[in-house]
């Protein structure tokens, strides 16, 4: 090998560069300081999320004593023991009749006091603090007020039907009533909170939007029915989905709405969250209660996907249509397209 040839040999070759130990620790830490950053939100969940739900679903196949903390094997027997009762066909019916009741006016009302939120008027702030209210009361404390509305003898709901020449309403009695004055109770609750969700969406909205509309002699129906709601689409599907699962998971109410918090006599207002405290603290029995947590967790996800389905096909596509009824521009170019 020639003089020139080693020396064009060794210009070619790149030096090597060697890395201090802060160069590598700043490395690493660009690797992996993200991971970092987000693992405690993973480590909590995993503690006091992901590992309950894989317990209860051990738990469920298991006939479990709680004194020797351990269970036998019995296999889908729980889930067949749950499907066979009565009583929980008849908790069932009551959680879908207060989650219809509770859910749809909710959803409507506050759709419409985030509507008037979002206008121009005065003291504003004022308002949209007065509508949460409700939410931050405790629930035993909205228990007691709505349990002295709705008594059946004395309660103010009633003294006003007699008022008006109308029969009393046995609140505590007919199954209809009670699932009426619980939705009620979950109403006032819930509403101000859902409308402020829905409030902060909207004000998202550009104002072009409505300028425009108003030049074309669009009115504020027309508006809120073509810019708003479409506009709306992402933020009422959680609302929706958001709402589902608490409708269908509804415990305070209808817990607090008797002294007893059984369910009523003859399980007037026996929701499947009050039927599953009552067999798993009052018999004692996790292992029913397990099962009986699972398959409301699967009605759930199930009522969940189909909220999902209605609210997509309901609310129009954000931004397929300009808020002048018009094709937007990329869509005329297709269409002058041959």
């Amino acid at each position: 090998m020639t003089t020139t040839e080693s020396r064009a040999r060794t210009e070619g070759e790149k030096p090597v560069r060697v890395l201090s130990f802060s160069q590598r620790l700043s490395r690493w830490d660009l690797r992996l300081s993200p991971y970092l950053y987000i693992s405690p939100f993973f480590l909590l969940f995993g503690a006091v999320g992901l590992f309950p739900i894989v317990y209860t679903a051990v738990i469920s196949f298991m006939e479990w004593d709680m004194v020797r903390g351990e269970g036998t094997f019995v296999g889908f027997e729980q889930y067949a023991w749950i499907l066979t009762q009565a009583k929980f066909w008849t908790a069932l019916g009551n959680t879908f009749s207060i989650f219809v009741l509770s859910s749809v006016p909710q959803l409507i009302f506050a759709l419409f006091i985030a509507a008037l939120l979002d206008r121009n008027i005065r003291a504003r702030t004022f308002w949209r603090m007065s509508v949460l209210l409700p939410y931050v009361v405790a629930p035993i404390a909205v228990g007691l007020i709505f349990n002295n509305l709705f008594a059946d003898r004395f309660g103010l709901v009633n003294e006003i039907l007699n008022t008006l020449g109308l029969e009393s309403i046995g609140w505590h009695v007919e199954p209809f009533w009670a699932h009426v004055a619980i939705a009620t109770m979950v109403n006032y609750r819930w509403t101000g909170y859902n409308a402020l969700i829905l409030l902060a969406a909207m004000q998202a909205v550009p104002r072009d939007y409505y300028e425009a509309a108003t030049v074309d002699g669009a009115g504020p129906v027309r508006q809120f029915f073509a810019i708003t709601l479409p506009s709306l689409k992402p933020t009422l599907i959680f609302v929706v989905i958001t709402s589902t699962i608490g409708g269908l998971q509804v415990f305070d109410e209808p817990r607090v709405f008797d002294q007893y918090g059984l369910g009523g006599s003859a399980g007037q207002w026996l929701t499947i969250t009050l039927y599953l405290y009552n067999i798993g603290w009052g018999e004692w029995n996790f292992g029913r209660a397990s099962a009986m947590a699972w398959i409301l967790f699967i009605i759930i996800l199930a009522i969940g996907l189909l909220n999902l389905l209605i609210t997509r096909v309901m609310v129009a596509d954000e931004g397929s249509r300009n808020p002048h009824g018009k094709p937007a521009r990329g869509q005329r170019n297709k269409e002058r397209t041959p």
